[in-house]
């Protein structure tokens, strides 16, 4: 039996130059897929979901988060990239059960979709054990998200890890979620500087043989043009930050039609330098962006396109609200694979849809849906959240989730990892580094 259901008097932002806005408009889901956005639709046998005082909007599409390690909030709001790495790296990774993976991965993918992420990339480096790999994946299979598993097997090692990644890819595809399903798999390449250039031609005919697209962070000059000369610039590929290349680099990839991932907040705390937005526009790259890491900045997609956009703005004037919106919805389903399933109110794609509060005082009178979402919108004005048509957050409340239990399971977690690391969590925790590692 088909199970209809239609979203109806909501303001309509659809992402889609084909649909348009609409000031009023419905959007009618069938079996889980959006079959008609329109100003009135007619479906007398649907179930109703009232969006009056609601803007309707595709969910945000975060490309690059590491959820592992959400347990360590805030801990590093005041570190620099090197604490950090030292901090998340080097002295509470090695601490690291399974369980605590899952803890971490599930409370931070739930955040993620109270917020409005529909779909998430989880780009996984702890890196220790196979039951650690499989709690990760585990923690996304019981969130009802949309989610992209982005194993870094051996990471900070250049080791081969072509068994690992065959063993969680085929676990996926035995489990039907190859393709179809709401979790799928990219391969985390670790770059030319852990591991060599020729690891790196490896792992990528690797990926080509799996399906599998991929992702690098890279953050100095020289590595894109290294990549190219050797032949390795793919359009499958993310690359994540890229703050210190060059203009012509960001032209190479551009040319190799690969994407580009930026953490805006965490790139300027960190000291990564400006965020790369405005030039990656003139190479002719759409940017796309992510969260990153939560021990150091917030986990919400409007904090992150205000700081890209302020920071752009700062800069040149450029970039208008919906490019923003953009870049955390079309663009980044584009850099993930899956521009034919998510990203936009597009008839024929799958029911990744957000119901934002318009009556709230934060953003009370709404006259310009877009620029308010991007200038003035935070997580509280998210109401209802769908993912392919099943309802998983209604009035501001995520469905079916015990989150005291959860909660008190991500505390134990945190406490028995940091007494094992001997690390205070009063405040005072400062990493002294000697060295970099990847972020």
């Amino acid at each position: 039996m088909t199970k209809k259901t239609l979203l109806t008097g909501g303001t309509v932002v659809s992402m889609d130059p084909a649909v348009g806005d609409l000031e009023r408009g419905d959007v009618l889901i069938e079996d889980g897929v959006i079959v008609e956005v329109a100003e009135r639709v007619d479906a007398p046998d649907a179930e109703v979901i009232d969006a009056t005082d609601r803007i309707v909007l595709p969910g945000f599409v975060d490309n690059h988060r590491h959820s592992w390690q959400t347990a360590f909030r805030g801990v590093g709001a005041d570190w620099t990239f090197p604490e950090w790495a030292l901090a998340m790296h080097g002295t509470v990774k090695p601490h690291y059960r399974p369980e605590d993976v899952y803890a971490g991965t599930l409370l931070g993918r739930l955040e993620a979709l109270h917020s409005g992420v529909t779909t998430m990339l989880d780009w996984y480096h702890v890196a220790q054990t196979h039951a650690h790999e499989d709690a990760a994946v585990a923690a996304l299979r019981d969130a009802p998200g949309r989610s992209v598993f982005c194993l870094g097997a051996g990471w900070g090692t250049p080791d081969s890890v072509d068994a690992d990644i065959r063993r969680v890819r085929a676990d996926l595809t035995g489990d039907g979620l190859s393709g179809d399903g709401l979790v799928t798999m990219a391969f985390g390449l670790r770059g030319p500087d852990d591991t060599g250039m020729d690891t790196v031609a490896r792992e990528l005919k690797l990926a080509a043989e799996l399906g599998l697209r991929t992702s690098l962070h890279i953050e100095a000059a020289g590595t894109v043009t290294d990549l190219h000369e050797h032949g390795l610039l793919r359009d499958t590929t993310t690359f994540v930050h890229a703050n210190g290349i060059s203009d012509e680099e960001l032209r190479m990839l551009a040319d190799a039609g690969a994407s580009l991932s930026i953490s805006p907040d965490v790139e300027l705390k960190m000291g990564f330098g400006s965020p790369v937005t405005g030039r990656a526009l003139a190479a002719g790259l759409r940017p796309t962006l992510s969260i990153d890491d939560v021990p150091s900045v917030g986990g919400d997609m409007f904090s992150t396109m205000r700081t890209a956009f302020a920071v752009q703005r700062g800069l040149d004037g450029g970039l208008r609200s919906r490019d923003l919106l953009e870049f955390a919805t079309v663009d980044a389903a584009r850099s993930c694979g899956l521009d034919t399933r998510t990203g936009s109110l597009t008839p024929g794609k799958d029911a990744d849809l957000v119901l934002l509060r318009t009556d709230d005082l934060t953003v009370f009178p709404v006259t310009d849906p877009v620029a308010t979402l991007v200038s003035a919108g935070h997580p509280g004005l998210v109401d209802t959240v769908l993912v392919a048509g099943r309802v998983v957050k209604r009035d501001g409340v995520l469905v079916g989730v015990d989150l005291p239990a959860l909660r008190a399971r991500l505390l134990a977690s945190r406490d028995r990892i940091a007494a094992a690391a001997g690390i205070p969590l009063d405040g005072t925790w400062r990493p002294r580094p000697h060295n970099r590692m990847g972020n």
